[in-house]
């Protein structure tokens, strides 16, 4: 799960991030924070709508090469 104070960086920075859902990078959503509670974070996506996903996934900077996901758990 991502911590506050990571979301709260990535929210002030701006910076495009990466959510990795699955091994699949077609799946990948990239956009800014701008919202999070307990359990879910908004996304915004490049087309300005919004995405509301699950802490659990993996989150990573735009910018960074992509993780594998099945490595991580």
């Amino acid at each position: 799960m991502v911590s506050e104070q990571k979301l709260d960086e990535y929210r002030i920075s701006g910076e495009k991030i990466r959510v990795v859902r699955d091994g699949m990078e077609v799946n990948d959503v990239i956009g800014i924070v701008v919202a999070w509670d307990d359990a879910t974070v908004v996304i915004r996506r490049p087309n300005r709508r919004v995405v509301k996903l699950s802490r659990d996934y993996l989150y990573v900077p735009a910018s960074e090469a992509r993780p594998d996901p099945l490595e991580q758990a």
